[in-house]
């Protein structure tokens, strides 16, 4: 399931990518079949970089890879383990909700990015999340769940005042909205409902199979019913806008797969 669209990112033969908050690297194997990409995935999860490189090996082993290289390492967006201006192009999705210190992480993902660099953020939509909120507290206060809620104008703030542009928006995952309430209205932990085991089942089919009619039914919801907003910023030039070397993050790696034999140096 993506929720940024690479398209938008411009990606080009040579590009350094970052995934931050990476999860199972469904991005970052979009990012791939673009020629040439050097995608780097970072997550604070071991079990999600696990599963990362097992569809990362994946994509290698069917040929979708287009000549890229990736590699996977532990970090926290707060601190990462990166030199400053390492990447062309960064995507953040679901990741700051999350969050703290989001002002901080702010600075790292402006940081992180060459001036000229296009970064794409996104968040779970406002209205959505809000009705999660007020059908169930269990959600609202879970382990390591959403700590806020943002609105557009609160997103763009944040992430301008680290020095960023905003350069467009888009909605995504409005089939998704109804499920979450159905979940909230019974019980986010619940297993034994028939109705929001059933609507999972079409989500699950909806993906693997991505018919037409839904592509096209969720295209005309996500405006009103999106889960998730995605905003697309640039970084000014200005200053050096030399590509730098990517500091040393292997210490984060917990001999995980470093794809295509990259090593980060």
């Amino acid at each position: 399931m993506l929720t940024v669209d690479c398209r938008r990112l411009d990606l080009r033969p040579g590009h350094r990518l970052l995934d931050i908050g990476c999860g199972s690297g469904r991005h970052m194997g979009e990012a791939l079949r673009y020629p040439a990409i050097f995608a780097i995935g970072a997550d604070r999860s071991a079990a999600d970089l696990l599963r990362a490189r097992n569809r990362l090996r994946f994509h290698e082993h069917v040929g979708a890879c287009a000549g890229g290289r990736w590699a996977l390492t532990a970090a926290d967006v707060t601190a990462l383990p990166f030199g400053s201006a390492a990447f062309d192009r960064v995507i953040c999705s679901e990741v700051l909700e999350h969050v703290r210190d989001d002002r901080r992480a702010a600075l790292e993902l402006t940081r992180v990015l060459r001036p000229g660099g296009s970064l794409a953020v996104s968040v779970p939509r406002w209205l959505p999340e809000s009705i999660c909120w007020r059908l169930s507290t269990e959600y609202r206060t879970a382990p390591g769940g959403h700590l806020r809620i943002y609105r557009p104008e609160r997103l763009v703030a944040l992430l301008t005042a680290a020095g960023l542009t905003a350069r467009g928006k888009a909605f995504a995952h409005a089939l998704h909205s109804p499920y979450w309430w159905l979940k909230c209205l019974v019980g986010p932990n619940r297993q034994d409902c028939h109705a929001v085991n059933l609507y999972h089942r079409f989500l699950c089919w909806e993906m693997l199979r991505r018919p037409r009619w839904a592509r096209l039914l969720e295209g005309l919801l996500d405006s009103l019913l999106g889960k998730s907003v995605v905003f697309y910023f640039l970084k000014p030039l200005g200053g050096a806008g030399r590509l730098r070397p990517i500091a040393d993050a292997a210490q984060h790696a917990q001999g995980l797969h470093l794809g295509h034999g990259v090593e980060l140096s």
